[in-house]
């Protein structure tokens, strides 16, 4: 059975919902995916976006932590870079407490050149600042006196998992494969060829080798009417894929987005799939049971009453195949 997850990056164009009712309708279907069974909740990060696009993850998950009792909360991802590994280490181990262990936290070393400028840090030192900081986030999570760049430091209370919460690496490059097999738990990458290099590295150290998980699409929805989901969907979908086709235009970074003006060439990508509910099996079937779903209710400002249809059509049509796979 794949694993189910509602995705939140919080993006709030101009033709976009009130951006207080997305927070709150971001908390509510929170705890509604929490009573549905979904295994997980995704929330990014990314820093002065006109859109409104989330800058602080770890808050709206603390916030969801207190509206929710089993589903797990990932930070993916937390820009590190960006941050104070100390300070991010402290509020990581309160959030892991607050949700009684459910925190899985994955990092990156980012690749918007305008964020870099924001903060102040050299877009070429992002992979030293990525081992030090790494570094020191494990050592927190320890509790035990350290140095961080001289200065004595002390990281308390400790978080609930031990020796801390899954620590995972996205990226896009085999430097960044490499890194993440000497000194976390698991490379986040949709890309198999940059997954059999971290696993390459980590056999070149004596670990065992991981399986692959797809990804997905990061996007799906169920509707009897395809056709007219996309067409009003559209603007919202071209907003997204567009908006992280120009991030990765500017960093010459290698990924899935691209600019495009036509909805119709975007729908034939697979990118974001809108199926009919007889499509469901044969669907499932192709994604496998390694494999991440997921749903993204509030893309690009959707309106939460939209957002709110898919996810009981989804429980309604989807549901019932997935329990049958147990």
């Amino acid at each position: 059975m794949p694993q189910l997850l509602l995705r939140f990056d919080m993006r709030n164009p101009d033709f976009g919902a009130d951006q207080r009712a997305l927070y709150d309708a971001a908390l509510d279907m929170a705890e509604w995916a929490d009573e549905q069974g979904f295994d997980c909740i995704q929330i990014s990060e990314h820093h002065g976006c006109e859109d409104g696009y989330l800058p602080s993850p770890i808050v709206l998950a603390s916030a969801m932590a207190a509206r929710t009792k089993r589903i797990r909360l990932r930070m993916a991802l937390i820009i590190l870079p960006f941050h104070d590994p100390i300070r991010v280490a402290e509020d990581l181990a309160v959030l892991d407490i607050i949700s009684k262990g459910r925190l899985e936290v994955v990092v990156g070393a980012g690749y918007v050149p305008e964020e870099f400028a924001m903060f102040g840090v050299e877009l070429k030192d992002r992979g030293t600042l990525m081992e030090s900081k790494i570094n020191a986030l494990k050592q927190a999570w320890t509790g035990e006196p350290f140095t961080y760049e001289g200065r004595p430091t002390q990281v308390t209370p400790r978080p609930v998992q031990r020796p801390h919460p899954p620590l995972w690496m996205g990226g896009s490059s085999k430097p960044a494969a490499r890194r993440a097999a000497r000194m976390v738990d698991y490379f986040y990458t949709e890309n198999r060829a940059l997954f059999e290099e971290f696993n390459a590295e980590r056999e070149r150290l004596g670990k065992e080798a991981i399986p692959f998980m797809e990804l997905g699409s990061g996007f799906f929805v169920v509707s009897d009417d395809p056709d007219a989901e996309w067409e009003r969907m559209a603007p919202h979908i071209l907003f997204e894929c567009n908006s992280y086709g120009k991030w990765q235009a500017s960093s010459a970074m290698q990924g899935q987005y691209l600019e495009m003006t036509d909805a119709a060439p975007l729908r034939e990508t697979g990118l974001y799939p809108i199926i009919k509910p007889d499509e469901v099996a044969d669907y499932l079937d192709q994604l496998g049971d390694n494999a991440q779903l997921c749903l993204h209710p509030l893309i690009a400002g959707q309106d939460p009453t939209y957002g709110w249809q898919q996810l009981e059509s989804f429980s309604r049509v989807v549901m019932p195949h997935l329990k049958n796979r147990e």
